[in-house]
């Protein structure tokens, strides 16, 4: 059996209506203040970051200026090899031209 809709069951409706808005409105008010904690959050997690990014350019910069070092010093150590190699290669020349001599005169 179906009830009529009379204007007492109509403002009990009404007021269950405004009660459930009513706690809608907080669990909205709690969830926006719950994001606000979460951006605050983010912000400083986004300074943490901006920080580590100074840090690891600070690092790259230090990186970059002892390779700069360590590149030279091994051009420095190939040049010493190259002219150890042409001293060497010139001694075995004059030492192979003296023997060549000395083995001529004997013939």
């Amino acid at each position: 059996m179906r009830e009529a809709w009379t204007d007492r069951r109509l403002d009990v409706l009404d007021h269950k209506v405004d009660q459930f808005e009513l706690r809608v409105d907080e669990r909205f008010d709690r969830v926006d203040e719950h994001f606000d904690r979460v951006d605050e959050r983010f912000g400083r997690v986004d300074e943490r970051f901006s920080e580590v990014d100074r840090r690891l350019g600070q690092i790259e910069k230090t990186i970059d200026i002892r390779l700069g070092g360590i590149e030279s010093r091994l051009v420095s150590i190939d040049d010493r090899f190259a002219s150890y190699q042409r001293a060497v290669f010139q001694l075995s020349g004059v030492l192979i031209a003296g023997l060549l001599g000395i083995i001529a005169t004997q013939v």
